[in-house]
């Protein structure tokens, strides 16, 4: 079996023979919530060259195990489509899927999960990639009032969701399909962020200026800090080195940067028009934001703390993500 970073190496290399405008990068791929596409961004001179016609709602994508995919979740129009992450063609559309409004595969491949949004529930599927049909609902379980995002621990062993309208965070027993535990947390949980103890798990609170940190080590989670961030604290990246995580502040306009080790905010950037979900690129410090209110997608120098440039796309734009990116 190839490793994950021969995998990249090949697809990478892959990216000149497929004359993609030309570019020496895999490009970067935007999810235009409202306007139901995909703006695909030229990596070297960071233009749109062109906008991919997706179901109605895309906010989330993933990239397949074998890396060949990238899959975006189209929440409203009830599909996944799937796109090559080196040549931006569509590969094929998977319908029926009921509201993939996030989604995640586990570490060992097993699992695929969709969070229904707007439906209440989340879906557990089996990943059957030589299949026509890759995907194999397992287990349907309910969670009340906007199940929001996902997070799964490093053994495949527990999945958390954060309950955005009742402000909850559940943990469930993946090898068992059942709920463990459901606890109340702040205002209008979102993004959640596991970090790589899998002891700490960090909850963004979009309905406050706080990310909590909860210590999930035991067969109860225990409140471990409130940690000011910025206000709406929303959607997380992990900086690559195992210690430092990205918050971005929605209502707020800034990125935070944190401490995993001690919990606290190290650093600090600017975040306008209402910064979303993010992508870091290999570099180390170059930081690319959906500005979700401005439509525009947002690049960032994290060394001069900012803004270096910005281009246009579409409506409300969520998702961010290009093949070449530095490590999660």
């Amino acid at each position: 079996m190839l490793t994950l970073t021969l995998r990249r190496s090949l697809a990478l290399a892959a990216c000149a023979v497929a004359g993609l405008a030309q570019a020496a990068s895999p490009p970067i791929f935007v999810l235009n919530s409202l306007d139901a596409d995909i703006s695909v961004i030229d990596a070297d001179t960071f233009t749109q060259i062109k906008r991919i016609p997706t179901g109605k709602e895309p906010h989330h994508l993933y990239l397949t195990p074998d890396e060949k995919s990238l899959i975006v979740a189209n929440a409203l129009g009830d599909s996944l489509t799937f796109i090559n992450p080196v040549t931006a063609e569509v590969q094929r559309t998977l319908r029926g899927i009921a509201d993939p409004y996030h989604l995640r595969f586990s570490p060992d491949m097993k699992w695929f999960i969709t969070a229904a949004n707007r439906l209440n529930h989340v879906d557990l599927y089996h990943w059957l990639p030589l299949e026509t049909n890759p995907l194999k609902l397992i287990k349907r379980i309910e969670a009340p009032e906007t199940p929001s995002h996902l997070y799964i621990d490093s053994k495949s062993s527990v999945l958390y969701v954060s309950i955005q309208d009742s402000d909850e965070l559940m943990a469930i027993d993946l090898n068992t399909q059942t709920p463990r535990w459901k606890i109340k947390v702040g205002k209008m949980p979102a993004d959640i962020y596991l970090a790589p103890d899998d002891k700490h798990i960090l909850v963004a609170l979009t309905g406050d200026k706080l990310v909590e940190i909860y210590d999930v080590a035991g067969a109860q989670p225990k409140l471990v800090k409130r940690l000011p961030t910025g206000n709406g604290a929303h959607s997380f990246r992990a900086w690559g080195d195992k210690r430092h995580v990205l918050v971005s502040n929605r209502a707020g306009n800034t990125i935070s940067k944190i401490d995993l080790q001690g919990f606290a905010v190290v650093d600090q950037f600017p975040g306008p028009g209402g910064p979303d979900d993010m992508e870091l690129l290999p570099d180390g410090k170059t930081l690319l934001v959906g500005s979700r209110w401005a439509g525009k997608l947002t690049m960032i120098d994290t060394k001069t703390r900012k803004v270096v440039k910005q281009v246009k796309v579409g409506k409300s734009p969520h998702g961010v993500w290009t093949l070449n990116h530095a490590p999660r």
